[in-house]
């Protein structure tokens, strides 16, 4: 007797167990009723469903990341690239997401694919290397007009890496070394005429005062003195001793030794 009891026991716990599920705050399920949607998706929480007659498909509502591989891509410019990208979406619509389409993460996977191939060959290798951003947008938008009847929101894609041949990056950073270079020459130009402006005006504003142009000797001379030099010239401009040289010229006329006066006598 106890092992028929038993027997019925078991069978009326798998029949509850199958009846009731519950399901998390996440994930949302679509309930076919002998092969038919049952209304909208179901949860979360508590719900029973009718052993043997219902069926429920759960389906992940949390944003997912899918890995693009890296694709074989030819820019519009003629020059092989290798690039991969990463690709966030969610289900927002789990009906459309069972009942339109077999399998969506495969098929979000192959669109992403030949979408990142088909539109990074609309641009050039600086127009990649530069705009990501813009480009980035671009595959988002075609993903999700192509994934909205699946249900599926694609929130955004960003490439992940860029490859280049290796004789494409020598020849880029052979540009890159001489664009260096060009901008310090550039600058060390524009250097050279701000510098030869303001000694211009300077000397300009010296020429209406001659004293600041002497207490700038003097300057020069005080810095000078600090170095360590063992012979020092000393460069004295001709203004400044002119004064110095006419005081001697008289001082010279004035110790020369008078002559005698002598009065000659008429022959």
């Amino acid at each position: 007797m106890i092992y028929p009891l038993i027997g019925i026991v078991a069978v009326i716990f798998f029949i509850a167990s199958s009846a009731v599920r519950i399901l998390k705050e996440y994930e949302r399920g679509v309930v076919y009723r002998l092969g038919r949607v049952l209304g909208g998706p179901k949860g979360p929480g508590l719900f029973f469903l009718i052993p043997f007659v219902d069926r429920m498909k759960v389906i992940s509502t949390r944003i997912v990341t899918l890995d693009i591989e890296p694709q074989d891509v030819i820019s519009r410019d003629n020059i092989s690239l290798k690039v991969n990208a990463v690709v966030y979406l969610r289900v927002v619509d789990p009906i459309k997401a069972d009942v339109n389409i077999q399998n969506y993460m495969y098929a979000t996977s192959q669109l992403a694919q030949t979408s990142l191939r088909s539109l990074m060959g609309e641009h050039t290798l600086d127009e990649i290397l530069t705009e990501r951003e813009r480009i980035n947008d671009k595959i988002q938008l075609t993903l999700d007009e192509n994934t909205d009847p699946w249900g599926i929101k694609v929130i955004s894609v960003e490439l992940k890496h860029v490859d280049l041949p290796v004789d494409m990056q020598r020849a880029m950073a052979k540009e890159a070394e001489a664009e260096r270079e060009r901008r310090g020459k550039v600058i060390a130009a524009e250097g050279e005429q701000q510098a030869a402006e303001k000694l211009v005006a300077a000397a300009e504003e010296m020429s209406q005062n001659p004293i600041s142009l002497h207490l700038r000797y003097l300057q020069t001379l005080a810095d000078v003195a600090v170095e360590n030099s063992s012979t020092i010239l000393f460069p004295i401009p001709m203004d400044m001793i002119k004064g110095f040289m006419k005081k001697m010229d008289f001082d010279l006329l004035d110790d020369e030794p008078k002559k005698p006066f002598v009065k000659k006598e008429p022959s």
